[in-house]
């Protein structure tokens, strides 16, 4: 029979402990810890309070917590010494039906991951799904992971551990993700459509208006039918739009969605996760018969990444009338233009106008997305409240001293551009970092015909600045090239820098924003507020209508535009809670 959270709560400390036995291997002091904190509000406050037991034990504990877990394929599971829940777990992996080769493989691993870090590989084997991971895949990470740095394997080690012990509660307590489980299908299916030349190597790319991108089209239309939309169809542009109509004719409408184009070789949950997660909203609203005062539209935005031709953001700036008619003459790299290629897919041109929303009309925008950073994950939260879309600047420059022999010229001669460069480089990272939420990269940084034997005479580079408001993004701009132009004079180098790109910075609107901090606070986890280094839709309906976002952690570093983005069906789950709680919010306050 499963365990349930009254249960838990109402068991005397003996009791409760015995109950949650098993969950961390060989380690009940983490229950004991956690325990202090019943009454539990719900299973994912289980988890973050078990999980924020090994987070504040002394390190000794958490290296002592690893190697408590058995080698995989190892001679714990040859002896049949693993525990019932580490047998089941590399049972379900197939781990102990190994072909040779792969059994010497994984004993070979073991063996090198071992020397490296002291302690055993450790892997969520029942995967991201719970359905568990293939032999190749574990595998497959096992040789990824031994590359890492020591102290971040030790972390991710422990990532992996809050993870089994997540798929174990599930099982205990019946708790599995339904919810999360569709919207981890939907992203499945969905990533079997890949533009031409990537499809072949096993590589996402969806691109602009492609076939694989008009597969996509099509296919998320006919869930969003399956769904209960009232209303759905492919704009002028490509958009997919769903429509729930809401309880009374003529209600104002919440815009949601996000992009389902990649970026090439990306991920798969990048923009998608945020029109998946609405989707099953309105799904449960459907099954339900419930209608809201308000109506919702769903868009998946067909244009984001810029990636087949320079036209980023072109789905949701085509909803605020910024659609630029330019970009129907660009050509892609098979010299195909856009105006040839959107009517190729049956899109009217002339109809792009229509599709500008009026902001009266209504309520707010918001956007559910992949955090694409380590942060969320680095603190085992499993949700963040998005507080701005930061501002950026980008520019492009050069340094220009004197080429001159390497070795004949003495070191206090030198106008040496490359070092200009690379003072100023560790400039940004140095200036980037007091601000303690502003970020700054050097992406570019090239010395035209560089030569081993030559003192640099020129080096180009880029300058990304970006930070949570504008004031805070203008400061850093204004010190990075005031400090550019120091390091020129002391140098004895010339410069050129040309701004390429000036974005406002798209705070959340409060109220919404609390909207969001209300439902993370409901599901039983800590509100943790982050800034957006990265742009999003939402920053393009801000120039019309309030907007906040909610961010969704990332597995593998939060890594995003790589094969390795990931997140977890649990996650996924809790963030169709949370969507769900922010429209009960809106209905209540319509009432």
């Amino acid at each position: 029979m499963a365990l349930t959270l009254q249960e838990l709560n109402a068991a005397s400390p003996a009791e409760a402990l015995a109950l949650l036995d098993g969950v961390y291997e060989h380690s009940p002091w983490i229950a004991e810890q956690a325990l202090t904190e019943r009454p539990f509000r719900s299973l994912a406050h289980l988890k973050h309070a078990l999980a924020s037991a090994v987070r504040n034990a002394p390190a000794e504990a958490q290296l002592a917590l690893i190697r408590a877990h058995p080698e995989l394929a190892g001679k714990a599971m040859v002896s049949k010494a693993l525990t019932a829940e580490s047998t089941h777990e590399q049972s379900t992996a197939g781990l102990t039906d190994c072909s040779p080769d792969e059994f010497a493989r994984i004993q070979k691993l073991n063996q090198d991951y071992n020397a490296r870090f002291g302690f055993p590989f450790i892997v969520a084997v029942r995967g991201p799904r719970g359905t568990g991971l293939t032999r190749s895949q574990i595998i497959e990470t096992f040789a990824r992971r031994l590359e890492n740095h020591p102290d971040f394997e030790r972390a991710e080690a422990l990532r992996n551990i809050h993870r089994i012990a997540e798929i174990r509660l599930a099982d205990k307590f019946d708790a599995h993700p339904k919810l999360g489980n569709d919207v981890w299908d939907w992203h499945e299916s969905l990533a079997r459509h890949s533009d031409p030349g990537y499809a072949e190597q096993g590589q996402l790319t969806v691109t602009y208006l492609t076939d694989a991108h008009r597969a996509c089209a099509q296919r998320i239309s006919h869930w969003m039918r399956d769904c209960g939309f009232d209303e759905v169809e492919v704009d002028a542009v490509g958009n997919v739009v769903g429509r729930y109509h809401g309880d009374t004719p003529g209600a104002k409408t919440l815009l949601t969605g996000s992009h389902y184009d990649t970026v090439r070789n990306g991920g798969k949950y990048d923009g998608r996760l945020g029109i998946f997660v609405p989707m099953a909203c309105v799904r449960e609203l459907h099954r339900a018969g419930k209608r809201l005062p308000f109506a919702i539209e769903v868009v998946g935005f067909a244009e984001e990444e810029g990636q087949r031709y320079k036209a980023t953001f072109l789905g949701s700036g085509a909803l605020i009338g910024h659609f630029n008619p330019a970009w129907l003459e660009q050509q892609d790299a098979d010299g195909i233009s856009m105006r040839a290629c959107m009517e190729g897919a049956g899109l009217c041109i002339a109809d792009i106008p229509k599709l500008q929303r009026d902001p009266a009309r209504y309520l707010g925008f918001v956007e559910v997305h992949i955090e694409q950073g380590p942060v969320l994950n680095e603190l085992d939260l499993p949700l963040g409240v998005v507080t701005s879309i930061n501002g950026s600047l980008r520019y492009v420059g050069e340094f220009m001293g004197m080429a001159c022999h390497a070795g004949t010229t003495p070191m206090d001669r030198r106008s040496d551009a490359a070092a200009g460069a690379a003072e100023l480089l560790l400039y940004v990272e140095q200036r980037a970092a007091q601000d303690g939420d502003s970020v700054g990269t050097v992406g570019v940084l090239q010395v035209p015909n560089g030569s081993i034997n030559v003192v640099p005479g020129r080096c180009q580079f880029s300058l990304d600045l970006r930070a949570p408001n504008d004031a805070q993004r203008d400061a850093l701009g204004t010190d990075v090239l005031g400090e550019l132009a120091a390091i020129a004079a002391r140098r004895g180098l010339q410069y050129r820098i040309e701004e390429s790109m000036r974005a406002a910075a798209a705070p959340s609107a409060p109220v919404w924003q609390q909207r969001w901090e209300r439902a993370v606070e409901s599901l039983g986890v800590p509100v943790y507020r982050i800034p957006s280094g990265a742009g999003h839709d939402a920053m393009k309906l801000h120039e019309v209508m309030p907007q906040a976002m909610l961010f969704v952690r990332g597995e593998n570093a939060g890594i995003s535009h790589n094969p390795l983005e990931s997140t977890t069906n649990d996650d996924m789950e809790l963030a169709v809670q949370a969507f769900s709680h922010v429209l009960h919010q809106l209905a209540e306050a319509s009432a």
